[in-house]
């Protein structure tokens, strides 16, 4: 079994065969899915996906980066709003994002660092984007100094000494289809590196592996993610689904068993 830990299958690229799409993936076992938010305009969309699917699909609430503009505090009274309505699997997707636009960067800290209060009041997980920012939210999660945080570096791409520092943190490493990527590096990576802090995601509709490497992403192909990492590990694909799912049910303690 398992579980595709950061997916945004509300998007539009969904529109036309969502359902198709979640059934593809439960025929190659994956079994739960976790929606990431991004904005106000997100929220109903995704929580229209969880009600639909609700032993399956599971929403986060969250302000993403990208989305950190002037306004900003305006959204995170949005999304204080819905923490204080009802429960979420996590606190996500945030972080800092400097690949478009460095603009906002300080207002994108100030988001972080109110997003990562609200998770260590309500217990949360945070699920956070670094985006050429990998470095700055090490050095910023590690300011924080409180052992109660938890979460994931979603999207982790990055070398030996960093997958290091965010697990001496006790965060976990999100791994998607760059893994799969011929140039990407990943694997040298986690080669070196243990199991026991990495989850699979797949970033759907984005970032889809080979052989679908510029195509439109789903969920089913977590498993051509765990297929590459069982090879980079000289283990089988049942191994990597069951140490990677233990990993994210360790982590996401609210998930329900299937």
């Amino acid at each position: 079994m398992l579980i595709d830990t950061h997916a945004h299958l509300y998007a539009k690229a969904f529109d036309g065969d969502r359902d198709a799409m979640l059934e593809r993936a439960i025929v190659q076992g994956v079994s739960q899915f976790l929606l990431p938010n991004v904005d106000e305009s997100s929220i109903a969309g995704m929580l229209a996906l969880e009600a639909a699917h609700p032993a399956r699909c599971f929403a986060m609430m969250g302000l993403h980066p990208c989305s950190v503009k002037e306004n900003y505090q305006e959204e995170l009274k949005v999304v204080r709003q819905w923490l204080d309505q009802r429960d979420f699997i996590a606190i996500g997707e945030i972080g800092i994002d400097l690949y478009w636009d460095k603009t906002y960067l300080e207002e994108q800290k100030q988001a972080f660092l109110q997003q990562v209060e609200w998770a260590l009041e309500l217990d949360r997980p945070i699920v956070i984007h670094a985006r050429e920012s990998l470095d700055l939210l090490i050095e910023l999660v590690g300011s924080i100094g409180d052992s109660r945080l938890s979460g994931v570096f979603h999207c982790f791409t990055g070398t030996v000494e960093q997958a290091n520092a965010i697990m001496e943190l006790g965060f976990y490493l999100g791994i998607g289809g760059v893994l799969t990527y011929k140039n990407g590096g990943l694997d040298k990576t986690l080669k070196e590196i243990s199991l026991d802090r990495i989850i699979l995601e797949t970033d759907a509709p984005y970032l889809a592996p080979v052989p679908h490497r510029g195509k439109r992403n789903e969920s089913a192909y977590v498993a051509l993610v765990a297929d590459k990492l069982a090879s980079i590990k000289d283990l089988t694909v049942a191994e990597v689904a069951t140490i990677t799912t233990a990993n994210a049910r360790r982590l996401f303690q609210n998930l329900p068993t299937v």
